[in-house]
């Protein structure tokens, strides 16, 4: 039978395989799926230039805090005023001053002021701790290097305009001056900011670092382990193997569900009423930010160990119970430690989440100024997202900065504990 359009049937009626109509729709099927393909592709090249751009404009902005511009200075203790029988309460300010105004000359009242904004505050305190430390320097000449204040680390990484006019900027014309003779002098460098990582806040970007908040976030993440894990896995064993399957079971496996999906902030409030105004736990301590941490890790936990405890063959808890086993030890013996990779991979995951929560810290007061490291987890403290949260609330130029670099610093713990987990699971986990 013939049709009009040029199309062939069968004896059922159904148009042939190969007659135009259906080559026609065999085209549009094709055509259709590489739609699908490019607009994927399309998706997919979309996400990876916004991630381009993110992380671009990250190294871009955090790479200057990476590098501190220093001034080199050479101090000769020997005609130093100082009184060595009590070298922590001598006048620093003087020896200082006297050694770098010996790099400049003869210099009036207001142009001291000037040449002496241009170092950090601190720097007869950091020449006082290195002596402290090496009391031999006081038997001759001395070299130290010493930051330069944020303005002037500004302008020596290029990011101060000289061709505004005098009034719109922090650096004046005659600073200017002192700085290129500093610098042809061959007395200014920017080396490597070890600082950045090896000293704490300050209220000065120069001297600012983030030991104090990678120290607390150390101290977070040991106290959200240490309660999350066991407590997680005791609970997956239970639900898994002991409990009954009734209506109450199933309501608490649908609220640990949804506890899962809960907003951060939710516990940074239940830990706000009840660690902090019910227990009257010490504020801004990694004990409760650990606690806090942990309640929201925890349900995540759960469901990645009962989803690993599942995935063992129940063969294997089978043979154990065959051979004279007890049910706890067919789980502890046999299908735990099967387990145990997919349970580590699962919990480091949620750990990594944990470390870049900054809602349920803000709320019980971790964002407070340190200037030392926390020693236990009893001690104020902060953690690395409350110090980027602080940063980019100063108005500080240089702390612009040292924010990129801060969350620079972040994202590379995050795909650190993101890559031990992946090899976690590549190099022990089981194909049944």
């Amino acid at each position: 039978m013939a049709l009009s359009d040029g199309a062939s049937t069968g004896s059922g009626g159904a148009v042939a395989w190969k007659s135009d109509v259906m080559a026609a729709r065999r085209k549009a099927r094709y055509a259709a799926d590489r739609r699908l393909q490019i607009y994927g592709m399309i998706a997919i090249a979309f996400a990876l230039g916004f991630l381009a751009v993110l992380v671009g404009t990250l190294v871009y902005t955090g790479s200057n805090a990476f590098r501190q511009s220093m001034v080199t200075i050479e101090i000769d203790f020997s005609s130093a005023e100082l009184d060595r029988e009590n070298l922590m309460d001598s006048n620093w300010r003087n020896v200082f001053r006297d050694a770098v105004r010996d790099d400049i000359g003869e210099l009036s009242r207001s142009d001291e002021r000037d040449y002496f904004s241009m170092f950090t505050s601190s720097a007869p305190f950091l020449i006082r701790d290195r002596i402290m430390a090496e009391p031999s320097l006081l038997d001759g000449r001395a070299t130290f290097m010493v930051p330069l204040s944020d303005p002037f680390d500004q302008l020596a990484k290029g990011l101060v305009n000289t061709d505004l006019p005098e009034s719109q900027r922090r650096v004046s014309d005659r600073q200017i001056a002192f700085y290129q003779a500093l610098e042809r002098n061959g007395a200014i460098s920017r080396p490597i900011n070890w600082g950045l990582f090896f000293n704490s806040d300050s209220r000065f970007p120069e001297l600012a670092g983030l030991a104090g908040a990678i120290s607390g976030s150390f101290w977070l993440l040991l106290v959200c382990f240490l309660i999350s894990f066991p407590a997680g896995i005791a609970a997956a064993i239970y639900l898994e193997e002991f409990a009954p399957k009734n209506r109450f079971t199933d309501l608490i496996e649908i609220n640990i569900n949804n506890l899962a999906a809960v907003p951060s902030v939710v516990f940074g409030l239940l830990g706000l009423a009840v660690f902090l105004g019910w227990f009257g736990l010490p504020r801004s301590a990694p004990l409760v930010g650990g606690m806090v941490l942990a309640l929201m890790t925890l349900p995540t936990i759960i469901i990645v160990t009962r989803a690993a405890l599942t995935s063992v063959p129940s063969a294997i808890r089978e043979a154990a119970l065959g051979i004279g086993a007890s049910k706890h030890e067919a789980i502890f013996h046999h299908i735990l430690p099967l387990s145990m990779p997919s349970i580590m991979t699962g919990t480091i995951i949620g750990l990594a989440q944990a470390l870049g929560e900054t809602a349920p810290l803000l709320l019980i007061g971790m964002n407070a100024f340190i200037t030392s490291p926390p020693a236990g987890v009893f001690e104020a403290s902060t953690a690395l997202p409350t110090q980027i949260y602080i940063w980019a609330d100063s108005p500080e130029r240089g702390f612009v900065a040292r924010t990129s670099a801060a969350i620079l610093v972040l994202l590379g713990f995050l795909i650190v504990m993101n890559g031990i987990a992946i090899f976690l699971r590549q190099r022990f986990e089981r194909r049944w």
